[in-house]
């Protein structure tokens, strides 16, 4: 394969001209007769048996051209796209063959490519990052989760059920004086105030005490999914059995020993705080990277070919896919139950795809003007950092994920750490003094 030339001929869109030589186009259109002759009949010859040169004579000399060259031109454009520098962003590629012959083929392709973008600006963008503190009362509210986590059900003999209290009774609903199904249960547990039931069921367990019995009266609401029984009146005979309440541990060294690995209070108080910290800082970190980015888009100068966002919500559509079966759905399935079409779900993803498409290219820009490309050693550290990630052999990584791709990102990285390093915080405007 030899690429002749590589001419602009529109905006983001390049042809390539590119040249097979006569000894592999020869070995094509040989592939070519093996794999088509068993399907062709020639008199005083046993089917698959003719020739390849009387095949020819009688269907002419281009018979297995077509064929040949459907070989031949992914590996030779893909050669040539390589060779040409440019990078290729879409799928669909426009052929036209200007010869093929005994002495090779030469044919032409225009590929849509990716756009030279230029960033008005990078530098001294305006985004102030947040100060993160944490408070006494978020400190708290984590404790008592662990508290909550770590409570045990404790059965209460000597008062009426509470709101909170969990309780275990047995119900029998009727409506109309018949008893409908589904309205029947023995030993149910229900947490009052969690609001399981219909609206007013589980008010009217609160003030009732052990093994007695008493009538619970609803109404069905309007909406409610069982036809028969919407917004009609219903009497439940309940029989309440037992009142379970939580009992929390106490919050002492002890605590600590039992639910962490912590020996103190103290230590476990002052690991919750640094992970609260840790957490909000990561957060303001992305809020301040988002406002860079959402100005960095708005100075990128270019026009981005649209395959670009097509390719970005195909990537969009095809992870909501994965997610979508580790519930155990699929996309089809999903999009009955919602009402949408194809159009519309992928018109879902459209702003951020374009918002993505733009970054990664402003930063690429700003990579190969601030040279940050990636040491060796840096590479290694990411590809050793995915083989600790996924368990697996670092070689094995390298052979799924190409080196340009790890450098690319690096550099991209390097890029964004540049435009948040230079960022600066906006500055107030001074009130103007009054006469």
């Amino acid at each position: 394969m030899a690429l002749k030339q590589a001419n602009k001929v529109e905006t983001n869109r390049v042809e390539l001209e590119i040249e097979v030589g006569a000894e592999a186009f020869e070995a094509a259109v040989q592939t070519a007769y093996r794999k088509n002759v068993g399907k062709i009949n020639v008199p005083g010859f046993r089917k698959g048996k003719a020739p390849r040169a009387i095949v020819e004579k009688i269907y002419g000399t281009g018979v297995f051209y077509e064929d040949a060259i459907n070989d031949l031109y992914p590996t030779a454009l893909e050669e040539a796209i390589a060779e040409s520098g440019y990078e290729y962003v879409e799928d669909k590629v426009d052929l036209d063959v200007v010869s093929v012959g005994t002495e090779g083929l030469c044919f032409k392709a225009v590929i849509t490519v990716k756009p030279e973008i230029e960033v008005t600006e990078y530098k001294g963008l305006k985004a102030k990052k947040k100060a993160v503190s944490v408070k006494e009362d978020e400190i708290k509210a984590e404790l008592e989760k662990l508290q909550d986590r770590n409570s045990r059900l404790v059965t209460v003999e000597d008062r009426a059920a509470a709101e909170g209290d969990t309780v275990v009774f047995d119900f029998d609903g009727y409506v109309d004086d018949v008893a409908f199904e589904g309205g029947k249960a023995e030993n149910h547990s229900l947490v009052l105030g969690s609001g399981q039931f219909i609206p007013g069921f589980e008010d009217q367990i609160v003030g009732k005490k052990p093994e007695e019995a008493f009538d619970v009266n609803v109404t069905f609401p309007e909406e409610y999914h069982a036809a028969e029984l919407a917004g009609k009146p219903a009497v439940f005979k309940c029989l309440l059995h037992e009142i379970k309440t939580k009992e929390m541990p106490e919050l002492n060294d002890d605590f600590a020993k039992d639910c962490s690995e912590f020996d103190t209070l103290d230590e476990l108080k002052a690991d919750i705080k640094a992970k609260l910290k840790q957490q909000k800082e990561r957060a303001a970190d992305e809020a301040f990277e988002t406002e860079l980015m959402e100005q960095l888009c708005a100075n990128v100068q270019g026009e981005i070919p649209n395959a670009m966002y097509e390719n970005r919500i195909n990537e969009s559509v095809q992870d909501f896919g994965y997610r979508l079966q580790m519930q155990g759905l699929d996309l089809d399935t999903y999009m009955k139950y919602t009402g949408m079409d194809m159009e519309s779900f992928r018109g879902g993803f459209r702003e951020q795809a374009e918002r993505s498409v733009k970054v990664r290219l402003a930063l690429e820009k700003i990579a190969a003007l601030e040279n940050l490309a990636p040491s060796d050693e840096d590479v290694e550290a990411e590809f050793q950092k995915y083989a600790d990630q996924y368990s697996m052999e670092i070689e094995k990584i390298k052979s799924l994920i190409p080196d340009a791709s790890i450098r690319g990102d690096l550099a991209v990285s390097k890029a964004m750490d540049l435009v948040k390093a230079n960022a600066v915080a906006p500055t107030k405007a001074k009130a103007k003094k009054e006469d």
